[in-house]
């Protein structure tokens, strides 16, 4: 009985408080890399809360990222789906992990290499996180980021596929807020990298300029 209501107990932390992921590419290095555990925070945008610039999240690309099924899901999707929620099955590879760099009603602006990313005309000091060697961005872009959504971007901006790349399809490349399944707060995994996933200061810098990034 004990063992059933530990397990138990675990399966509601990882349904609806903190889940396990593991990092599967090198688009976050150097602040993540390929086989990293982390724990994504389930509750960090419960009750009112929002994804803040800056952040790193987790989140379901399917339909910014990747396309919608058209076909509606069977039963073993819905297994699957559920097992996922519980953290009995591994994400799979709909699941993406990026920083918000732009929230709702925030202008994101490059005008390509050499120079730094503004968001509503504030240059971003980026250097804390992205990879070395890195530039912000290589293509030019200037977006609009709608209600309800976000713009996100790799640290590793050369091997990273982002919102910089599906902005010509439909959805813009913004990333509904109602698909992040948590902010990733910790790397646990190996522990010669245990670290807490801190809110850079550079995005202090943008506070007050406009949009709804003030939404809490």
């Amino acid at each position: 009985m004990l063992a059933g209501i530990c397990l138990a107990a675990l399966l509601l932390v990882n349904a609806f408080v903190a889940r396990p992921f593991t990092v599967p590419s090198g688009s976050m290095e150097d602040t993540l890399r390929p086989g990293d555990r982390l724990i994504a925070n389930q509750l960090a945008y419960a009750f009112g809360g929002h994804p803040q610039r800056g952040d790193v999240v987790v989140f379901d690309g399917t339909g910014s990222f990747l396309p919608d099924s058209a076909d509606p899901p069977g039963f073993w999707d819905s297994l699957r789906s559920a097992g996922r929620d519980l953290g009995l099955v591994p994400a799979g590879n709909t699941v993406y992990v990026k920083r918000v760099i732009g929230v709702a009603g925030d202008r994101v602006r490059s005008t390509g290499p050499g120079a730094p990313l503004t968001v509503n005309g504030v240059p971003v000091d980026e250097s804390a996180y992205l990879a070395p060697g890195d530039q912000p961005s290589d293509v030019a872009f200037d977006v609009l980021v709608p209600r309800g959504k976000l713009f996100v971007l790799g640290d590793h901006r050369s091997a990273s596929r982002d919102s910089r790349d599906h902005l010509g399809e439909p959805g813009g490349g913004f990333v509904p807020e109602d698909e992040v399944i948590g902010r990733a707060d910790w790397v646990v995994y190996p522990f010669s990298r245990l670290t807490s996933l801190d809110r850079p200061a550079a995005f202090a810098a943008i506070a007050g300029t406009g949009g709804h990034g003030e939404q809490g």
